[in-house]
């Protein structure tokens, strides 16, 4: 079976203007065998984020004319704006709507599913959208709309703007990408206005984007970034942030856009595999953004220098939001449009930087989270993830039933590169549940093809053995696949074992069952709300990769030793504190230098 929204790469997505004039006439030709006497443009089966899709299709058919100057397309745009303003700009309260600091403002707003009080909760990001998509309309409305349909459009847009930052509380949903879209639609509204009126809402989006967004980011793997459903990142919404990072860059030439949407960049850039997949976030653990983060991704990936197109977006909505028979809907509509607007070329080559949650050559890559525990293991086009035992989630050292990956202090990463190997060694001082301090030291090797990874800890007690990851995804063209094995050597025994307990925390690979099913599952709120992550977090065992110690470790030491990918006969050997010799290279762990970090030299064989 195949992940249903991991697909192709979205800078493989052909991005020249006769590509996307191609695309518009496209949706033009739908729009105008779907438009009703009335002027609405709503797919037929659209039923919630509906408030703003009519007017999206109106600002792509604006848009179009603008380029094209089809003369079908005036009447259409003026007969579907009509519809808009007549039909679906509310300005009663939605009943239950929780979020009002303003009861009966009458300040116009767009609803998230049209029958009154019918989950509301939806409201706020809805007219983001409906003030984007009007703002689009208004950048296009020169020689296509009349006085007062304009007049009238800019009223609402004003209204929107007014409603989401002074009768409701902003961000309800604590989500950075409908937050970042707010603040763009008032540097884009602030355009359509008289001047002083417009330089207000300009410092007012200023303000808001600051005190509102800015001054709540949260930390995850080193950077600072705009929270998303109560999570650091997203990887749906996250790139959809940068998307509205760049717009917001492009409107106003604001540095703090510029900086913060490079610091997402990178981010991005450390946890995506070579391969574009990515795991993980806060409200959807395996859906991805189409379209919605071209902009983002292109205009970000080339101000840092790196391919973060290689994103594996959602191909049914690699050109704009489609219904599940492709019909066009005008939902997002205004993404569509900007990343047509902006040239810049997609950055197709990886970043030469070291970076320290990221380990990258060739096919290869290990993505760190913030204790510098693999997130996610990529070889040979095969996905791994952090196995779970006894509930106790990453890659490491097992003793007794305990993982030993979690540290007790700094700590320390050196990066090295040499002969076409990048390597990565990490060092974490740990304690046991005898309260013992000892440290662990992960070397992570590859030459573009293969991964070795060599784990060394004081030598302990018992039977311990090596927690070498969860087989669970494998590239299939423009693909992913589900998985339950991986092509790994072992110098010790290897085994795969599957968990004998039943019940959805207990993850067996070999089921249909996917990673972001599990986390709903395990989730204290429904599918759609809250953070599947902490449901993932419940995981009491799963699926793993165990390796016992090498032969021939020095007696002070345990040294596990593993290899992802092809290759034959895996028997590297071991010396002193610690020599590794692989049928690749040679690899010298030294001791510390005089900031505590240890010397790492590589060469190879």
């Amino acid at each position: 079976m195949h992940l249903l929204h991991q697909r192709g790469p979205l800078h493989d997505l052909p991005d020249t203007q006769e590509a996307y004039d191609a695309v518009l006439a496209d949706v033009v030709e739908q729009a105008l065998r779907r438009i009703t006497p009335e002027g609405d443009l709503e797919h037929p089966d659209c039923h919630d984020d509906i408030g703003d899709t009519s007017l999206g299709i109106t600002s792509l058919l604006a848009f179009a004319w603008q380029r094209g100057k089809d003369p079908r397309l005036p009447e259409a745009v003026r007969r579907s704006l009509a519809f808009h303003l007549r039909e679906r700009v509310y300005t009663e309260d939605n009943p239950d709507y929780p979020n009002l600091r303003i009861r009966n403002s009458g300040l116009p707003y767009a609803r998230y599913v049209l029958e009154a009080g019918a989950h509301p909760i939806g409201d706020w990001p809805s007219t983001v959208w409906a003030l984007l998509q009007a703002v689009n309309i208004l950048d296009a409305a020169d020689g296509l709309v009349d006085d007062e349909q304009r007049t009238a459009l800019v009223e609402s847009a004003r209204g929107y703007w007014q409603w989401l930052t002074e009768a409701t509380y902003f961000n309800p949903q604590e989500a950075g990408n409908q937050a970042i879209g707010c603040v763009v639609g008032g540097l884009m509204l602030a355009r359509q206005l008289p001047p002083e009126e417009g330089e207000s809402v300009r410092r007012r989006a200023l303000a808001v984007y600051r005190e509102e967004i800015r001054a709540h980011r949260v930390s995850d793997r080193g950077a600072l970034l705009p929270p998303e459903h109560g999570g650091a990142y997203d990887n749906n919404y996250g790139p959809i942030s940068l998307s509205f990072l760049a717009q917001a860059h492009r409107v106003s030439g604001e540095d703090v856009f510029a900086e913060d949407g490079e610091a997402l960049a990178r981010y991005i850039d450390a946890r995506l595999t070579s391969g574009g997949f990515d795991n993980g976030g806060p409200r959807y653990s395996e859906q991805h953004s189409g379209f919605e983060s071209v902009l983002g991704l292109r205009y970000f990936g080339a101000r840092i220098g790196s391919d973060i197109g290689r994103y594996r977006g959602d191909g049914r909505w690699g050109r704009h939001a489609a219904k599940p028979d492709g019909g066009v809907d005008g939902h997002f509509a205004w993404m569509l449009i900007w990343q047509i607007q902006d040239t810049t070329p997609w950055h197709r080559t990886p970043s030469t930087e070291a970076a320290r949650h990221q380990l990258r050559a060739g096919t290869v890559s290990v993505a760190f989270d913030s204790r510098m525990t693999p997130s996610v293991v990529e070889a040979d086009g095969t996905y791994y993830l952090p196995a779970a035992v006894n509930r106790q989630h990453g890659f490491g050292p097992v003793l007794d039933g305990f993982l030993l990956c979690r540290p007790m202090g700094e700590v320390r990463v050196r990066d090295v590169q040499a002969d076409g190997l990048t390597a990565k060694l990490v060092t974490k001082p740990v304690v046991g549940r005898d309260h013992v301090l000892r440290h662990v030291r992960s070397l992570y090797v590859t030459d573009g093809t293969r991964l070795w990874v060599t784990v060394a800890v004081e030598r302990l007690d018992g039977a311990p053995y090596l927690l070498a990851g969860l087989p669970y995804a494998a590239d299939d063209g423009d693909r992913v696949r589900r998985t339950a094995e991986g092509d790994v050597s072992s110098a010790g025994a290897l085994r795969l074992t599957h968990p004998s307990g039943e019940g959805t925390d207990h993850f067996d690979a070999r089921s249909e069952l996917t990673q972001e099913q599990a986390a709903f599952a395990l989730a204290a709120d429904p599918r759609g709300y809250g953070n599947p992550d902490e449901g993932w977090r419940h995981l009491v065992a799963s699926t793993a990769y165990e390796a016992e110690p090498a032969p021939g470790a020095p007696e002070h030491l345990h040294v596990f030793a593993v290899r992802y990918g092809p290759g034959g006969d895996f028997t590297p050997s071991f010396e002193g504190d610690l020599t590794v010799r692989t049928e690749a290279f040679t690899a010298v762990i030294g001791p510390e230098d005089n900031h505590g970090d240890p010397e790492l030299a590589l060469t190879a064989c």
